[in-house]
């Protein structure tokens, strides 16, 4: 399987778990303070948001890659 067709795989995977979640959500930390024995940290959860229309145009290229036939020179 050469690369073209593993970017093509990717691109269709990506695109039905953009479409299947719509979003996902991670974890930062903002500030970390250490006072003496004491340990403060900020959290911030993050939301990003992926638009049905990424999804949607992620498996359309992928399906349409995999189905290009590539030359071989």
């Amino acid at each position: 399987m050469n690369t073209f067709k593993i970017v093509a795989v990717v691109l269709v995977i990506l695109g039905i778990l953009g479409l299947a979640f719509g979003s996902f959500t991670y974890t930062k930390d903002i500030h970390n303070t250490k006072l003496g024995p004491f340990s403060f940290s900020i959290k911030d959860k993050e939301t990003i948001n992926i638009p049905v229309w990424a999804g949607i145009v992620s498996v359309v290229v992928g399906l349409g890659l995999l189905l290009v036939k590539t030359r071989k020179a």
